[in-house]
């Protein structure tokens, strides 16, 4: 397993130094910072004053590698805003988004695994058919509509709920509610598909058999083997809320990092912005090695030990499930499955 965390830590490098120079280079194509921050009637002099305190009047390749010297000493350096330290802005804003995406994802799992659980039990019911169509709904609104619907409908009209901020738990409704649809949309499907597969093994009808009551069948067997497929998603879709978050946290004024990201586009802020994206994208790296512990944990198939084609055919049957039931239940998790059953 360390070997293996080596390995992606060391692969990781790459990605990370594509991102670095593609964000410092895309900055640059904003414009020039002393448009905004000098006044109309500001005097050569005083841009060049600028220039000179921002390093902004070194060759582009000289401010390259002095933020790449930077990185490594931890020094992102300072906000042309405020003066403040950008790495400093953006470690203060980040728990605030890790707060909202860690939120909506436990409520969308804990509301999928209810809803997906329910509808696998009788496949092709009503409550199966209708939570199909409850989930494709809710995984096909774009967050941005809901969100300006939200707060027209709760929060103008009704006056339920404050339009932006975070102070008291009625701030968070509308960005939690408006963020968990997609991931709950995709969830029930996942679940349903992966239970619909579980509740069709040999080792759940020994269990019935035996006079295990339904409580115990769904919870501590089907839903157990079906737990892998729905981590892997789950973990890719959490990915994809902190990544992708900044339109939510932009209209509800959400003091995240994705707004913070957006305030630095628009004011040219060169070092908050680089400070954000890197971030951002080891926080996305770490993520990506818990999932992969998860995995190992789960499904025996993506242990380092199992080999990488084993791991990559695990992972795809995984995301494959939520497409339905048809995806097969490999050989080793129904039989620990099986056995915990003969052991019960």
């Amino acid at each position: 397993m360390f070997t293996y965390l080596r390995k992606r830590i060391i692969s990781s490098g790459l990605p990370l130094l594509v991102v670095i120079v593609g964000v410092f280079a895309l900055a640059r194509m904003t414009g020039n910072p002393a448009a905004l921050y000098l006044p109309l009637n500001a005097t050569e002099a005083m841009r060049e004053d600028f220039a000179v305190r921002n390093g902004l009047d070194q060759p582009i390749w000289v401010q390259m590698a002095q933020y790449f010297g930077g990185i490594l000493r931890l020094d992102f350096g300072e906000s042309m805003r405020t003066g403040e330290s950008a790495g400093a802005m953006a470690l203060r804003a980040f728990p605030a988004t890790l707060q909202l995406a860690g939120t909506t994802m436990a409520l969308a799992i804990v509301l999928a695994v209810i809803v997906g659980s329910a509808a696998a039990l009788k496949p092709n019911g009503i409550l199966d058919r209708f939570s199909s169509f409850l989930s494709m709904t809710a995984a096909s609104i774009p967050d941005f509509w809901l969100a300006i619907v939200g707060i027209w409908v709760f929060a103008i009209t009704l006056g339920w709920v404050p339009t932006s901020g975070v102070v008291g738990m009625a701030a968070w409704v509308l960005p939690v509610a408006t963020l968990v649809m997609r991931p709950f949309g995709t969830l029930v499907q996942v679940v349903r598909g992966a239970m619909v597969s579980s509740l069709s093994e040999p080792y759940i009808k020994l269990a019935r058999a035996k006079g295990a009551t339904q409580y115990r069948v769904v919870g501590a067997h089907a839903l157990r083997n079906a737990a892998a497929p729905g981590l892997t998603v789950a973990g890719d879709l959490t990915v994809g809320l902190v990544n992708g978050a900044v339109v939510v946290e932009t209209i509800f004024g959400w003091p995240g990092i994705g707004k913070l990201m957006i305030d630095s586009i628009l004011q040219r802020d060169f070092a908050v912005l680089q400070a954000c994206v890197l971030l951002t994208a080891v926080a996305i790296f770490v993520l990506n090695i818990l999932i992969d512990i998860g995995y190992a944990l789960l499904d025996p198939r993506v242990r380092p030990s199992a080999g990488a084609r084993k791991r990559r055919k695990a992972r795809v049957e995984h995301r494959g499930q939520q497409n339905g039931p048809k995806a097969p239940t490999t050989p080793t998790t129904t039989g620990s499955a099986a056995t915990a059953v003969l052991d019960a």
